[in-house]
C-alpha cells in the first residue's frame, strides 16, 4: 500500500504508472487492495531507478528492501 501511496502522491508517477499499465483511474481505486495490482505497483517502482531511489528515501529505508519485499509477493522471480 505504500507504493499505491507514494505513486498518488504525485500526478506525473501516477500518469506515468496508469499509462504503462493500461490502467485507468477507476481501474486502480477498485483494485487498489489486490495483491497482484500491488505487486504490479512495485514491479513499476523496481523497473525504474528514479523512482525506486526516492521511493527508498521516502520509507528511509534501502532500495534493496523493496525488492524483498516484492519477493514476498506473487509473481516474483524468486530465482534472481
Amino acid at each position: 500500500m505504500k507504493a499505491l501511496t507514494f505513486l498518488v502522491s504525485d500526478e506525473d508517477r501516477l500518469s506515468d504508472f496508469l499509462a504503462l499499465s493500461g490502467m485507468d483511474l477507476q481501474d486502480l481505486k477498485e483494485q487498489a487492495t489486490d495483491i497482484n495490482t500491488l505487486a504490479g505497483l512495485l514491479d513499476h517502482v523496481l523497473a525504474h531507478e528514479n523512482l525506486l531511489v526516492e521511493f527508498a528515501r521516502s520509507l528511509s529505508c534501502r532500495p534493496e528492501s523493496i525488492m524483498c519485499a516484492r519477493h514476498k509477493l506473487p509473481g516474483a522471480n524468486n530465482d534472481a
